[in-house]
């Protein structure tokens, strides 16, 4: 499938699935939603995909939020029907993906673009990169699970004070609450995040699609965090992989996962 919006391709079991509207600072317009919904798609039935790395065209900006010209003539109806599936894309889609995502912001994060690293199960920015949740000047808030994405991960204080204010903040802040887990030159992202999925790739990958649905399950009102962890854990003693772990353990060589 040709992509009007974005830039798709995999190489050393990584899809990269970059927001290629640059002159636009990669803002996510209703066909870039589509577009990213069908190359997640892709990544998620291809075999050789191991992981997911998304990012944003160009040195200035990963997702610099919404396409705000797109709003202006939606009914309440439609404006219910975008963010349905915007929570749908980012939920069922990154959030909840078995295989790791990794947001590289490489520039401005704002608004939906933010919402889209938020979704990601790690954030890496490169040193330049502002954040942001601007809806409140708008009239809006945010719509792709924003509010409670960010909540989780910075704690409600901090997160009400981004999203009432409408204030950007820094990377290195971002790493401070907790909202990014590396800062890095603008240079070195994307090798860094590569390097992070190749360590995953080195581990069992029925752990980690386990470990993935344990933590995404301690935020859900629907499931036990703690059982499903539980339940993981005896399911994975019968699998191959952990008889191959324990082997390479105790024979001190590489497991062969």
């Amino acid at each position: 499938m040709e992509y009007q919006h974005l830039l798709y391709q995999v190489d050393k079991h990584i899809a990269y699935i970059t927001i290629n509207r640059a002159s636009a600072l990669n803002a996510l317009n209703q066909q870039t939603l589509t577009e990213l919904e069908a190359t997640l798609l892709e990544a998620k039935k291809d075999h050789d995909v191991k992981g997911i790395i998304i990012t944003g065209a160009g040195e200035k900006a990963f997702v610099a939020g919404a396409d705000i010209k797109e709003f202006v003539d939606l009914s309440e109806a439609e404006a219910k029907l975008l963010s349905q599936k915007g929570h749908y894309i980012f939920t069922e889609l990154i959030e909840q993906s078995p295989k790791p995502v990794i947001a590289a912001i490489n520039g401005f994060a704002l608004g939906g673009g933010l919402e889209l690293a938020l979704a990601c199960h790690m954030r890496f920015a490169s040193a330049n990169a502002k954040l942001g949740l601007p809806e409140v000047s708008l009239g809006l808030l945010p719509g792709y699970g924003g509010t409670q994405r960010l909540t989780q991960l910075v704690g409600r204080g901090r997160a009400l004070q981004m999203i009432l204010t409408a204030d950007l903040i820094s990377a290195e802040e971002g790493l401070r609450i907790g909202l990014i887990n590396e800062v890095l030159d603008a240079a070195d992202l994307m090798n860094r995040v590569e390097e992070v999925l190749e360590r995953i790739f080195s581990r069992s990958g029925t752990a980690v699609t386990a470990a993935i649905d344990a933590v995404n399950a301690s935020n859900e009102q629907t499931r036990d965090g703690y059982q499903v962890e539980i339940n993981h854990f005896a399911e994975l003693f019968v699998t191959r992989d952990f008889k191959e772990g324990v082997d390479a353990f105790l024979t001190k060589r590489k497991p062969n996962f």
